[in-house]
């Protein structure tokens, strides 16, 4: 049996305290989890780019693969393809291929509308030098026409050149295990990894699920409100909950999970070390 892979995600912190909290929490996680890489979130429309590429920068000097992502929505061929150059200097070599977000007030996608457009620009200016992530939805992208056509413009995303892909955070092994099942049947290839949303602040969760699409389960999130403030209650059915999602995805012949971390540690760490104990 392959052993599983972790990765890890994190956000470009905006002052110098969230810097130094942020290189507290990868500090640890690469010691525990050792991942195969970081990934660090880009801004609607770039706006977060210069914080971006400063920790990717810094996670690399550290010893670490780190991954930008990059979004093409308000993004002209140009700009992009400044940034490739930038991250080739800096020898950067993975990324995260996204179509991201239009930044409120802005009017204009940009010259390339979707993330397959945006893989298949990649290759054609840099051919192999980078390994691309895709973003997956097993769950359904929440401004998809149908699943039918959500799956279909996945299996696109990857046959523009794609190597593997994360989902969004989910809470249902099953639907990860359904869309496995139809992307392969369109000829999907690469692995797709599980995102995983440790539960530490519920409110927050339910706010982040609601504007992304992820569906909370009707029996957890009547679990999570009857706990109310009782957050030690709260972070400990949580981490029941998802541990005992990643063994089943684990189980299932998942390739490893890619942590959504908010950058914070103790979350990923305890559902690490319990899954190192089954």
């Amino acid at each position: 049996m392959t052993t599983p892979s972790y990765s890890i995600e994190f956000f470009p912190p905006k002052t110098p305290e969230g810097m130094d909290k942020l290189r507290a929490a990868r500090a640890q996680l690469a010691q525990t989890l050792q991942p195969e890489f970081f990934s660090v979130t880009f801004g609607a429309g770039g706006s977060t780019r210069d914080r971006t590429l400063e920790t990717v920068l810094e996670t690399q000097q550290e010893g670490f693969e780190a991954a930008p992502h990059l979004s093409c929505i308000g993004s002209t061929r140009a700009e992009i393809r400044a940034i490739l150059d930038t991250y080739r200097q800096h020898g950067i070599r993975r990324i995260v291929a996204l179509r991201g977000d239009l930044p409120s007030g802005m009017a204009e996608p940009g010259e390339l509308r979707y993330a397959s457009e945006l893989v298949e620009f990649i290759r054609a200016e840099t051919g192999d030098a980078f390994h691309l992530e895709v973003a997956a939805y097993p769950e359904i992208h929440p401004q998809a026409k149908s699943a039918q056509d959500d799956l279909r413009h996945f299996a696109h995303k990857v046959k523009a050149g794609a190597d593997s892909a994360i989902t969004q955070y989910f809470f249902n092994a099953d639907a990860y295990f359904r869309f496995l099942d139809e992307a392969r049947a369109l000829g999907v290839e690469v692995p797709i990894y599980p995102g995983i949303m440790p539960i530490g602040n519920f409110s927050q969760l339910a706010r982040f699920s609601d504007a992304c699409g992820a569906d909370i389960p009707r029996w957890i999130r009547k679990r999570m409100e009857g706990y109310g403030d009782d957050s030690a209650s709260i972070r400990a059915f949580g981490l029941d909950v998802v541990t005992a999602m990643c063994e089943r995805l684990l189980a299932g012949g998942a390739p490893g999970l890619h942590f959504y971390t908010l950058n914070q540690a103790a979350l990923t760490l305890e559902i690490w070390k319990r899954l190192r104990k089954t």
